[in-house]
């Protein structure tokens, strides 16, 4: 599971990347700008939901080594 959120991870931030490339500056509420926008709003979404999901796999870990 760590690796699989560490992937998917890695792959989001390689997408936040490519599309940064794509917004214009100027108008980035424009034409293909605003798909640019949306895409590195979802992949910021994906990395928090998989730091969430390590963390909470993180605690369960604790939790069940308590018992």
């Amino acid at each position: 599971m760590k690796i699989f959120t560490i992937v998917l991870s890695v792959i989001a931030l390689g997408l936040i990347v490519f599309n940064f490339t794509q917004v214009n500056l100027d108008a980035p509420f424009d034409g293909d700008s605003i798909v640019a926008v949306i895409t590195i709003v979802a992949s910021l979404c994906v990395i928090m939901m998989m730091a969430i999901l390590r963390t909470s796999k993180r605690i369960e870990q604790k939790v069940k080594g308590r018992k």
